[in-house]
């Protein structure tokens, strides 16, 4: 039987071999194990490749998220707007620098934000929106940005999985006050360990992250705050570098497998569908479906990884329980958390592999 990972990193890697062990070596032989040379390279070609200026790498996408927040200044009692069906780093950065998240339901059709619903949320206690960028689909920016300047909000975009996505020609990442990467290695594009990134549109926002992830150093010995240890490594770094001039292609590649799966599923389904100024990335390739744990245990007894993000929504998690969630709230949000499946996706996917989740996927469907 043959077996169809969610991703395939295995194959990534034996492409990429001779460049990522080089790689490895490179820093090894420098000691340039946290920030330092490689960071510091990849930092420059990140917001290069993006269309971005100023940019930080450091330890993981939630610090990334929480750095970006506290170097905005937004903190205690503060209310930060954001979706309930996203993965838990997003609420939880957001409640480790005191902020309060406040959920407003997703649009049926994209699965990210929805515009209309924003500003019934907006309190005068609210002082951001993040808009999640789910699935490598790109949230509508362009009202979420204008409704932002008419209340004074900052907007922070959570694109831990919508590296180059685009909406409006500009890639994710590159319309808010600040946004925040992962690196996660299952992400298109995936460190070998944990790492992440914070794009600041502001010079001064981006020098005081850079500070916060390095302990609030202003010289070697020398702090002028109190700061973390978040700091990006160097083995993760040139990891990353390796990777990033491959990563145009590997987008391509996932938009064309993504039409080649709608093109061989014959099944009635839904798919997540972008506004019509988005381009998405295709982190995942998410399908609607009746009897989704049936479909799921189906394909997943035939070899091929499914799976799902996410079924329990962030409204319903015991650890925030005290923020008053309850079911029948948010009803988009919960439909798609019975309903969603995530079918395997990379960009070592190949045309037969796509036939063949496809056959038994409506196999499933129709079983």
């Amino acid at each position: 039987m043959q077996t169809i990972p969610l991703v395939n990193l295995s194959s990534q890697y034996a492409r990429l071999k001779s460049e990522i062990d080089a790689a490895f070596a490179a820093v090894i032989s420098a000691n340039a194990f946290i920030q330092g040379e490689f960071a510091e390279r990849f930092e420059s070609e990140f917001v290069a490749a993006i269309g971005s200026r100023h940019g930080i790498g450091c330890a993981n996408g939630t610090a990334a998220i929480a750095l970006a927040l506290e170097a905005l200044d937004i903190g205690r009692g503060d209310e930060v707007i954001t979706v309930p069906n996203t993965f838990f780093a997003t609420v939880e950065a957001i409640i480790q620098v005191g902020a309060v998240p406040v959920f407003v339901d997703v649009d049926p059709a994209t699965q990210c934000i929805d515009p209309q619903l924003i500003e019934a949320a907006i309190t005068p206690k609210t002082r951001a929106i993040i808009p999640v960028h789910l699935f490598g689909n790109v949230c509508a920016m362009a009202p979420i940005m204008e409704i932002a300047a008419r209340h004074g909000l900052k907007v922070i975009e959570d694109a831990a999985q919508a590296h180059l996505a685009l909406y409006q020609g500009r890639c994710a990442g590159t319309f808010g006050d600040a946004a925040t990467f992962s690196f996660y290695p299952g992400k298109n594009l995936g460190a070998y360990g944990d790492a992440g990134f914070v794009v600041a549109r502001d010079a001064g926002v981006a020098k005081r992250v850079r500070k916060l992830a390095n302990h609030g150093r202003s010289g070697k010995y020398e702090h002028d705050m109190i700061g973390y240890n978040q700091r990006m490594d160097g083995l993760q770094a040139a990891v990353l570098s390796v990777k990033l001039k491959y990563l145009p292609a590997w987008t391509e590649t996932r938009r064309h497998n993504a039409a080649a799966y709608r093109e061989a599923i014959r099944s009635q389904v839904t798919y997540a569908q972008p506004t019509a100024e988005a381009l998405p990335a295709y982190h995942l390739f998410v399908v609607e479906v009746e009897r989704r744990d049936a479909v799921l245990k189906h394909l997943n007894s035939r070899g091929i990884g499914a799976g799902i993000h996410y079924p329990l929504p962030l409204h319903l998690q015991p650890a925030l329980a005290h923020l008053g969630g309850r079911a029948g709230m948010f009803p988009v949000t919960e439909r798609l958390a019975q309903r969603i499946i995530s079918l395997p996706m990379c960009a070592e996917l190949t045309r037969e592999q796509i036939v063949e989740v496809a056959r038994t996927f409506d196999e499933a469907v129709g079983a």
